[in-house]
């Protein structure tokens, strides 16, 4: 069966990067600085359901995006999340947290209606990630 992205991911999001293995998509939310790591395997549902030697390079990458946001956007906290109750694909959220952003210090799901990033912002988002990663 052939990959394809759920259709809840396609509707929120940008493709940023694509590579053999996984997805690299931004939240189209542009009150924090927020990648999803999608592993292109069709039929994942839990972190558990990677093999061993894709559970490793998954997480590595993980490890990967959360240094970057880090350092791109001198995050206070990176938040990262495999949730998928209301998505079922396999999908991590990385987030970059701030004090002073919407949802501080709870979650950002349902904190805030999401603000789409302006035409012109979000290429210049897609743009900068591209360059980080």
């Amino acid at each position: 069966m052939a990959f394809s992205l759920h259709p809840q991911l396609a509707a929120d999001t940008v493709p940023v990067e694509e590579t053999e293995e996984h997805l690299i998509l931004l939240m189209n939310d542009s009150q924090y600085p927020w990648l999803i790591l999608v592993p292109k395997q069709e039929g994942l549902r839990d972190l558990d359901d990677l093999e061993s030697d894709a559970y490793d390079r998954t997480l590595h990458r993980v490890r990967a995006l959360s240094k970057t946001l880090k350092a791109e956007f001198s995050a206070e906290k990176i938040n990262v999340a495999a949730l998928g109750n209301m998505v079922p694909q396999l999908h991590i959220h990385i987030i970059a947290r701030f004090q002073d952003d919407p949802a501080w210090p709870a979650p950002v799901w349902g904190a805030k209606p999401a603000r789409p990033y302006e035409k012109d912002a979000l290429q210049a988002m897609k743009a900068r990630m591209l360059k980080s990663l």
